[in-house]
């Protein structure tokens, strides 16, 4: 009997010790309601209840958690249906407002989500949805954001995984991109020709400049060589001409200074001529100057026999 009592006393402990102790992990929250009205939240760590009276509503997860969202089958602008797969990321901030402000706001996201899907690709056409998964994720963000401010929950991403069309526009638009592709590539060939061709044509055109260019400075630096040579060639002609007049210059002078008188000219002149007339020719002839001369040889003589009369 004792140890029956003892035994409810310890089940009776523990119980009370188990509704009075909560141990909360990290980055998790309680909501506390003392008598069925929102006392207070628990934080990680150690916190004290009081039995019976204070209760833990619910716990809430604070880290960034993610939903799916079934896939959608909605319709385009232009009247395809397409099925769309999506998931959010969101996380808790307001733990009391997630605990009062909706039942369940996972599946509020949910519906939410899929409502302003169908509203965002309705207005949108098949090229558009398909290219357009950012506009289309940001457009469902900015929505849920505006209707779970008050559940307590902010909205971190939206990200559209799948966009399926029906297998037969699948199967047309595998054909418009074969197409594309085959029309893409035939384009870049003649791309590639044209500009093997243009590029050829300009290195056709620069060897010929450069080479018309080269043969121009060739050209020139012959012309500056020859104008050069011939400078130098009418300078080295002055200067002999100019050494040559000196030298004669000088034979004057000599001449002068050795006292050469016409008397001695004469008398060369006559020693010229002489040796002139024991060449072939049988006829001198002298021209007036010679005769002058000739006529002055008389004197010379005259002069000679003088000078050996004189003796």
């Amino acid at each position: 009997m004792e140890l029956a009592i003892i035994g409810i006393i310890v089940v009776v402990v523990v119980v009370f010790i188990a509704l009075t102790i909560k141990i909360v992990p990290q980055q998790r929250v309680g909501v506390v309601e003392r008598l069925g009205k929102f006392n207070r939240l628990l934080t990680p760590g150690l916190n004290i209840l009081i039995p019976v009276i204070d209760q833990v509503r619910v716990y809430h997860d604070l880290r960034i958690q993610q939903a799916n969202v079934p896939p959608q089958t909605v319709i385009t602008k232009d009247n395809v249906q397409v099925q769309i797969d999506t998931i959010i990321f969101y996380q808790v901030v307001g733990p009391e407002e997630a605990t009062y402000g909706i039942s369940d706001y996972v599946y509020g996201v949910r519906n939410i989500s899929t409502a302003t899907m169908r509203q965002i690709i309705g207005k949108l056409e098949l090229d558009e949805t398909l290219s357009g998964r950012e506009k289309i994720s940001s457009d469902i963000r900015l929505a849920l954001d505006e209707a779970t401010e008050k559940w307590g929950v902010r909205i971190e991403r939206v990200e559209v995984i799948d966009i399926k069309p029906p297998l037969d526009i699948q199967e047309a638009m595998d054909k418009q991109m074969k197409a594309e592709r085959s029309k893409r590539a035939i384009v870049l060939e003649a791309e590639a020709a044209k500009q093997d061709m243009i590029l050829r044509a300009e290195g056709d055109k620069q060897s010929k400049i450069l080479k018309a260019e080269g043969d121009k400075e060739a050209r020139i630096r012959q012309a500056e060589g020859l104008g050069q040579a011939q400078e130098l060639e009418a300078l080295g002609q002055a200067k002999a001409i100019e050494a040559v007049a000196q030298a004669e210059k000088m034979r004057i002078a000599l001449i002068a200074s050795a006292g050469l008188d016409e008397r001695v000219l004469a008398y060369q002149s006559f020693e010229a001529l002489t040796e002139i007339s024991k060449g072939p020719a049988n006829k001198v002839f002298l021209p007036t100057s010679a005769v002058e001369t000739l006529g002055s040889i008389g004197a010379i003589a005259e002069v000679f026999k003088a000078s050996k009369d004189g003796k």
